[in-house]
């Protein structure tokens, strides 16, 4: 059966994308419960594919954001591969590798695990369950992070290792699971790896791009035929709406976690969590 998808549709699940994209709370989780609330069958093809594609908005937000950091970085990268004298020594160089080889395993489970990731995860259950336990992992993170600063072990952006790249792309594999967050997976990891909440944040945010990239242009291709029924107007009024918000997203995070920790999040997770369970067992809401 078709599904169909109105413009005020598109501009809701485009304003929680870009709202909840970058924050540790799940933007697929939230995704998966406002697509349900909106009556659209979230396990169907179109609606699976349109969760992911809607996100080329949050990572076009992220290449605006972060332009000259980002041709930075690549610079360096590119400069560090032509052994140029003294490139594979600066700061640069060694981020961007922490990014690209931390943009890789997502990529390979993602792509082995897609039809466990567009079938039996697309369930309400699965996203209860994983707000509520990955925040204890927030938590412990934060927990971690106290203690390396009162220590004075903190790194910053100068700091950064391809261990730290590896570990953090590892970790975000558990992002693929609704519910977990991506951004709660990596900048988690980022902390107990002893990188400060600034430097674990901006590295989350990169290391984004290619893997949310990577996972919109996979599913425009392969789901093409099923996103005709959603709408091009429709699609592209989503991923607008994305952009705009998630790009004010990104510039209000850099500042609250300079300042901040994420126990707030984790708070709202739980919640969350809570009471979706309970509207799923008292049959309030369906799982699928």
């Amino acid at each position: 059966m078709p599904v169909e998808l109105t413009y005020i549709q598109a501009v809701v699940l485009g304003v929680v994308e870009g709202l909840t994209e970058f924050l540790p709370i799940s933007s697929t989780g939230h995704l998966t419960i406002t697509e349900h609330l909106l009556g659209l069958p979230v396990d169907a093809p179109a609606v699976t594919a349109y969760t992911a594609i809607i996100q080329i908005g949050a990572i076009v937000a992220t290449f605006i954001y972060f332009a000259k950091k980002i041709a930075r970085l690549f610079m360096a990268w590119l400069n560090g591969l032509r052994g140029r004298p003294g490139a594979r020594e600066h700061r640069d160089y060694a981020l961007a590798w922490a990014v690209v080889v931390g943009s890789i395993p997502v990529g390979i489970v993602g792509f082995l695990l897609k039809d466990v990731i567009s079938g039996p995860l697309r369930s309400l259950w699965v996203v209860a369950v994983a707000l509520v336990l990955w925040s204890a992992v927030i938590w412990w993170a934060e927990r971690r992070h106290d203690e390396l600063e009162a220590a004075g072990e903190q790194r910053g952006e100068d700091g950064v290792s391809l261990r730290d790249g590896l570990v953090i792309g590892l970790v975000q594999c558990f992002s693929l699971i609704p519910g977990v967050s991506r951004s709660g997976a990596t900048i988690s990891a980022g902390l107990v790896r002893g990188l400060n909440r600034v430097t674990a944040t901006e590295l989350s945010f990169f290391m984004a791009i290619p893997a949310l990239t990577a996972a919109g242009l996979f599913e425009l291709v392969d789901a093409r035929h099923d996103l005709k029924t959603l709408g091009p107007g429709q699609m592209v009024v989503g991923i607008v709406v994305a952009f705009v918000v998630a790009y004010a997203s990104i510039a209000w995070l850099l500042r609250f976690v300079a300042t901040n920790s994420l126990r707030s999040f984790v708070w709202y997770r739980v919640v969350l969590g809570l009471v979706l369970a309970g509207a799923l067992a008292t049959g309030l809401m369906s799982a699928t």
